[in-house]
């Protein structure tokens, strides 16, 4: 049974909160590696743009997101094996195994005690995984890479290079679904980054073993296959890539869902120390605005700018 994969990120733009980026994982039969997923899970999952019919909507995050945290976290929860009883967001991500926990636990704002499910519904998100339990699809718990800003602010004074953040998550994640115990052949999907074209020399220093070979790369797509490892192994990079696979729209999902959790619990922290104080999602214009009105604070808890502000 071959892997698919998929990996895409969130907060990429914002100054403040944390970066994340998720890869998600199926195991397919083999008759199914080539075909679209939307397709044969059709019965339980939609894309976004269609009538609400009741099935899990899985596609770009931001269009899921637009029609509410609800719909988000119901595909997200769903789709990774939803626990038995509500828990703790720290005990979600150690389940996870996401990568960054340690870092997370030093922001002054995290508790990791936000009980998920939010807004999803527990029987729901379970039902989903026992009506569509088939033998032609494993599904595979997604792990996600968090970075704080301390450690986001550490890589661009090293690289003066904010694609190097992509890059280095990138290589965390590959050696994370690589590092699976077995030798089925994997595809792996990835959203473009940024304009870049050539990724030949970025895989080849991230995998550190095998042989790098580029079968495409362009504007529309960059594909590579890598020879010498223990399983066969295939990469395409592609712009919007969440609109075209699966695996990748639910990796989209995941980071998105994270992101929006822990920015929750940041502004949980400041509102309490600031009462009325008005939430922000941390992009640059809201950024501003927010980060003017925490100043006096900050100050008084002695937090350093670069374990809140990202620079980039």
């Amino acid at each position: 049974m071959p892997w698919i994969v998929g990996i895409d990120e969130a907060g990429y733009g914002p100054n403040l909160g944390p970066f994340v980026m998720s890869a998600a994982a199926l195991r397919v039969s083999d008759e199914l590696a080539n075909t679209c997923l939307w397709q044969v899970l059709k019965q339980w999952v939609r894309r976004q743009a269609g009538t609400d019919d009741g099935r899990l909507v899985i596609d770009d995050s931001k269009l899921v997101h637009a029609a509410g945290l609800k719909r988000l976290e119901t595909g997200v929860l769903a789709a990774c094996l939803p626990a038995s009883r509500p828990e703790p967001l720290a005990d979600f991500l150690q389940r996870l195994g996401a990568l960054g926990r340690e870092e997370l636990q030093r922001e002054a704002w995290y508790t990791g005690q936000t009980v998920l499910p939010l807004e999803a519904s527990p029987e729901r998100c379970a039902r989903f995984r026992q009506e569509s339990a088939d033998d032609r699809i494993r599904w595979s718990l997604p792990c996600p890479v968090i970075v704080c800003p301390t450690q986001f602010n550490d890589v661009l004074e090293r690289t003066d290079n904010k694609g190097a953040i992509l890059s280095r998550c990138l290589g965390q994640l590959l050696r994370q679904v690589l590092a699976a115990d077995d030798t089925e052949a994997m595809v792996i999907h990835i959203d473009k980054h940024g304009g870049r074209n050539f990724y030949g020399p970025l895989l080849q220093d991230l995998l550190g073993q095998g042989v790098v070979r580029a079968l495409e790369e362009g504007a529309r797509r960059s594909v590579y296959e890598v020879q010498g490892l223990a399983r066969p192994l295939r990469l395409t990079f592609q712009p919007e890539a969440d609109g075209e696979h699966f695996c990748v729209a639910l990796a989209s999902m995941v980071s998105k869902y994270l992101r929006e959790v822990l920015m929750l619990e940041f502004n949980r922290f400041w509102r309490r120390h600031i009462p009325g104080l008005k939430p922000t999602a941390g992009y640059p214009l809201d950024a501003k605005r927010f980060w003017q009105a925490i100043q006096p604070t900050v100050a008084t808890l002695g937090i350093d700018r670069r374990a809140l502000w990202r620079e980039k």
